[in-house]
Parts: structure tokens; sequence; C-alpha cells
């Protein structure tokens, strides 16, 4: 039976930072499940960077059904967590369930991956203090006000969290998380030194 990894996301999240990951570890022979606040078709948009735009811009983008809810989950069947960007995690980072879905992950030491907006959802649970990450530039002082050390590159791996800035950082985001889930077969990583 193949590992489950899960996914957790809402409307108004980016396409591609759901999308990706999902198939691509779907076609690692990973099952995926994606979690949203209720079972029903979410609407995805599209962010992007265009000249004389302060900011990135938000198009509509694809939808696609949620697997579960968030009260319908289970975190010790899953041996690691994605956590996408968008305007979502805006929203989602107040869930109560969906924070106690993070906790459980982190408590048992499982990979996570989290991408562009999705660190604000780590921050509201207490999981970035003494950690280094990267997410959307903007974040920065969200993240630091969060106990984190942040690094604007492409990709950080802080033992089993690994964090992206946004969907043009796919390819090392996805590398990383793939080594820190290979180096892990049970989904519990173990630092070198045993911490």
């Amino acid at each position: 039976m193949p590992q489950k990894i899960l996914i957790v996301t809402g409307d108004a999240a980016e396409s591609l930072e759901v999308l990706y990951p999902y198939q691509r570890l779907l076609e690692e022979g990973y099952e995926v499940d994606i979690a949203a606040p209720e079972r029903k078709t979410l609407r995805f948009v599209v962010h992007d960077f265009e000249p004389g735009f302060d900011t990135y811009t938000e198009k509509p983008g694809y939808t696609w059904p949620a697997d579960l809810s968030f009260s319908e989950v289970d975190p010790g069947a899953y041996i690691a967590l994605v956590i996408p960007g968008g305007r979502a995690p805006e929203y989602l980072r107040n869930n109560a369930e969906l924070r106690k879905i993070v906790g459980a992950f982190f408590s048992a030491d499982r990979p996570v991956a989290q991408i562009c907006h999705g660190p604000l959802i780590t921050a509201a649970t207490g999981h970035l203090s003494g950690r280094t990450v990267t997410a959307y530039p903007a974040l920065e002082p969200d993240m630091q006000s969060a106990g984190a050390t942040f690094q604007d590159t492409e990709a950080v791996t802080d033992g089993p969290l690994v964090s992206s800035r946004a969907w043009p950082d796919h390819a090392a985001w996805m590398r990383e998380f793939l080594r820190v889930l290979r180096s892990s077969p049970s989904g519990t990583y173990s630092s070198p030194s045993g911490a």
C-alpha cells in the first residue's frame, strides 16, 4: 500500500502550488489527499508577476475537489504534510482543526513542505520559532515575528521542514522535500544529531 501525504488548502490557494506537488508526489508513487475546511470543489487562483505591478496579480485558476474536510483528517495516517500558498493561508491559519493537524506533524517530527504564504499557517501554530525558513519575500517580517530566521532563497531545509518562496522555485522545493522524504521511509525525520 502506498504511503500517504496530506495537502491542506482552501479557496484562493495558488493553483500551481497545490497541483504541482500533488502531481509530483503521485508520480513518485505516494497517495495524496487534499483536505480543506469542508469537502467541496475548491476554487484556486493564479498569481503572476507583471511589469509595472508592485506585487503579484491574481486571476481565477483551476477548480479541484477536496478529498476530506479538516475534521475528517487523521494526521497519523500520513507520513508528510504539504502547505501551499496563495491567499488561502491568510484565513486557514484561524482554523482550529487545521492548527491541530499541523501541530501533530511537527510533534511527530514528520516532514512538512510549505511554500509562499503557507508559512503563515505554521507561524500561527508556533512551530517556526528557532527555525530557518523562506517564504514569499513580503512575509519576512512575519517569519521574524514568529521567531524564525528568514533566508531569501529558492528552498530552505531545516530538519524535516522544507520551505520555498513561490511557484517559480518549485523544482528546488520538491527536490529538497523528496530528499527529506527518501531519507525517512517511515515518515519520521531524524536529524543527524538525533535531536
